[in-house]
């Protein structure tokens, strides 16, 4: 298992964990000529007046070869069918290449756009000439957003603005829930009981998607002072919300799809983790496709500069989104099977809960991936990101509620215990019913 993690990481470890606003490479002319321009970077500037700061090692080669950086804004998918003169002249601002250090100063606008960079020469549009056996021009370009004082020393762009506070705030609410909860979770989880594996596995994908925050945090902190970070803890935090989505999906298959399975239902003690062949397979299915998927995703995604896990932009991760339907829709039927043929007014209600807690939790991403359309570009991937993750929070929480309830779970499966934390009730319900 171990050896499985390690393999997982030096494979997220060689792909970019977020965009990085300090790029750093070289200037290739065989790339330029070959591509009608060499790809640099890409930057979402904000409505101020942003600036880009390109750093030379050898300026004077690049002045000899007529080097120079050109700016699109928004760059149509036609620009790239144009010819490469036609190409190089849409560009909106030039920067010849002449000195150690350049300072371009992006103007404002009346709303957050994307720019792209691209890099030519004199060789890039000139297939006739020979290309000069020259060392290559290393750079360095920062991009910058003005800050809340106007000044452009923010690397985030537009599409990231936030997210820093919001994974800090996120952290801080993780750090009072456990001083309040985790000595009662600890007693509870001791005393075992009929739902100890579930609230295991719960307790469990809670701390990965704490740990995956931290991670992020602690990635974010440093790149908005280098505009680098740590790449190492954006790939840790990708892992850790990947191990906390697989088992999720497992427990919460292997609940309703033992149950419903098996021949012999305790009735006693609903959605208890049975595990019949047909059960097992089911849910190790469902997790091995969500894996493969995964990994997919970060691999198409590698050579893309636009890199996050809740994005969905690729065929993959459309993919995904549409198994996170599927598993839902697979839940509601059983789910209904369950609660058509129950008599119990309280075990029906226990379902119902159940239920809205596992809709929200493979839903909401597709949900919020449509409603993000309805926002501007600059605002979709905040609103997934912080989206997913505040619902996929409240339906552990949810679920944390009916397995630790005296008012519901206790009373249909004689789940007891002097201390229950997240309780939605600690009234005595017994003479109800």
């Amino acid at each position: 298992m171990w050896r499985l993690l390690a393999l997982f990481l030096c494979v997220l470890r060689l792909f970019p964990a977020t965009r990085a606003k300090t790029v750093t490479g070289v200037f290739k002319s065989e790339v330029a000529r070959e591509r009608n321009g060499q790809y640099i970077t890409k930057f979402m500037f904000g409505g101020g007046s942003g600036l880009l700061v390109c750093r030379l090692d050898k300026a004077a080669l690049a002045l000899e070869q007529e080097a120079r950086l050109l700016l699109y804004p928004e760059m149509e998918p036609e620009v790239n069918s144009l010819s490469c003169s036609d190409k190089l002249t849409r560009a909106q601002f030039i920067i010849y290449l002449k000195h150690d250090e350049h300072n371009q100063t992006i103007p404002k606008q009346s709303s957050p756009s994307l720019w792209h960079v691209l890099y030519a020469d004199r060789y890039t549009c000139q297939e006739s000439v020979a290309l000069p056996s020259h060392p290559d021009v290393q750079y360095t370009i920062l991009l910058f957003n003005p800050d809340s004082a106007g000044n452009p020393l923010d690397h985030f762009s537009s599409e990231e603005a936030g997210l820093h506070s919001f994974y800090f705030v996120l952290l801080l609410s993780y750090f009072v829930a456990c001083c309040i909860y985790i000595r009662p979770l600890v007693q509870a989880l001791r005393k075992g009981g009929p739902m100890h594996t579930v609230l295991t596995v719960l307790t469990v994908a809670l701390a990965l998607q704490g740990l995956s925050a931290l991670c992020n945090y602690t990635h974010l902190s440093r790149y908005s002072r280098d505009g680098v970070g740590l790449p190492l803890m954006g790939s840790l935090a990708e892992l850790w919300d990947m191990i906390a989505q697989v088992s999720m999906l497992f427990m919460l298959l292997s609940l309703c799809m033992g149950w419903t399975l098996s021949r012999r239902k305790p009735q006693s003690r609903p959605l208890q983790w049975e595990q019949t062949p047909t059960s097992t397979a089911v849910a190790v299915g469902a997790v091995i496709t969500q894996g493969v998927l995964l990994l997919w995703e970060q691999i198409s995604e590698a050579d893309s500069e636009h890199h996050s896990f809740h994005a969905q932009r690729s065929l993959p991760g459309v993919l995904l989104l549409l198994l996170r339907v599927l598993m839902a829709l697979v839940l509601a039927s059983v789910l209904y099977q369950i609660t058509s043929t129950e008599r119990s007014t309280l075990k029906r209600d226990f379902y119902i809960s159940f239920t809205k807690g596992c809709f929200l939790w493979f839903l909401c991403h597709p949900v919020l991936v449509c409603l993000s359309a309805l926002f501007n570009d600059h605002q979709r991937e905040k609103v997934v990101t912080i989206g997913v993750i505040l619902c996929q929070s409240i339906s552990v929480v949810i679920l944390y509620q009916l397995f630790l309830s005296r008012s519901l779970y206790w009373e249909v499966s004689s789940l007891s215990s002097a201390s229950l934390p997240l309780t939605m009730s600690r009234t005595n319900h017994r003479g109800r019913y």
